[in-house]
């Protein structure tokens, strides 16, 4: 390790305290937006995890993060609260890999469809055992956690999202990944094992979302499918990573920031507008900035230069 990794690590770590410490200064209000911030932060950098070096447009965000809510919402009251989190980890897991072995040969739109599908398919489901087996819409969730606990505890799984990726992408199996990027089929002729890797991307990628859903559930107190499996979350987090650059192990976060705050704005300011600004917005993206803010950026210098 250089010294300018561990001058970053550094760096890094004075930060992570520092935000660690931030709700003890500021107000439940504050707390409550560095808490979705955080929340966002971590769902943009697993969605990358996966589909930035694969570059498969996942939309099945939401679907892990409202299992890994309701997973909470119905064993809460009948086991301790890490083995709720241990248990949410595992239904996530179990269902990635169920999800990638049958899907991960599809690509392009197709794969883009599915994901969606499986989204909606994950909500009828679970409203309708709501509804036909418990009687009921929702469920309530009693945790004795204020806001700054949820916020600690997704700042530590950012921190451990982060260091993931950053030890992929330094790693043997990030050079693999490079490859898969590049082109598939020549990477499958090269030697690199290209479902396997899919499969395990995925399914770390989708673990790691399962648990954001887990840990932010006492957040709402009540929860219903409307609320936990909103496709506005699975739309958000692939706008965020594409705006900050999914190949870039900053790139998720530098999306997430900004955006998270424009759309708290725009959802108070504009209400009704929201999902119409949205989806500009993603048009955008495409057009003006394909592979990021830090690409745009490295693109301008490198015109800069010549």
């Amino acid at each position: 390790m250089n010294m300018k990794t561990l001058h970053g690590f550094a760096l890094a770590g004075v930060a992570v305290v520092l935000l660690a410490c931030a709700p003890l200064l500021i107000s439940d209000y504050w707390t409550g937006v560095l808490l979705g911030m955080t929340g966002y932060v971590t769902l943009a950098t697993a969605w990358a995890l996966f589909s930035g070096p694969t570059r498969y447009i996942s939309l099945a965000t939401v679907a892990f993060f409202g299992v890994g809510a309701y997973t909470v919402a119905v064993l809460n009251e009948v086991m301790p609260y890490p083995l709720v989190l241990l248990c949410a980890a595992g239904i996530g897991m179990i269902m990635a890999l169920m999800v990638g072995l049958s899907t991960l040969r599809l690509a392009g739109v197709y794969f883009v469809i599915f994901t969606f599908g499986l989204a909606e398919l994950v909500r009828q489901t679970v409203s309708w055992w709501e509804v036909n087996v418990t009687y009921t819409m929702g469920r309530y969730i009693f945790l004795p956690f204020e806001g700054r606990h949820i916020y600690w505890q997704l700042l530590a799984l950012a921190v451990v999202t982060f260091l993931i990726s950053w030890a992929i992408g330094r790693s043997r199996f990030g050079l693999a990944l490079k490859a898969l990027g590049d082109d598939e089929t020549v990477a499958a002729h090269a030697g690199v094992d290209v479902t396997r890797i899919k499969l395990l991307l995925f399914v770390i990628s989708s673990t790691i979302i399962t648990l954001v859903g887990a840990i932010q559930a006492p957040r709402w107190t009540y929860i219903e499918p409307s609320i936990v499996f909103n496709p506005t979350v699975s739309f958000m987090t692939l706008i965020m990573a594409l705006l900050g650059g999914a190949m870039r192990l900053w790139g998720p976060l530098v999306g997430a920031v900004p955006l998270f705050l424009l759309f708290e704005w725009l959802s108070v300011s504009f209400p009704d507008h929201f999902s119409i600004i949205l989806g500009l917005l993603f048009i955008l993206i495409v057009f003006v900035m394909p592979n990021g803010v830090l690409a745009k950026i490295d693109d301008l210098r490198k015109g800069g230069r010549t």
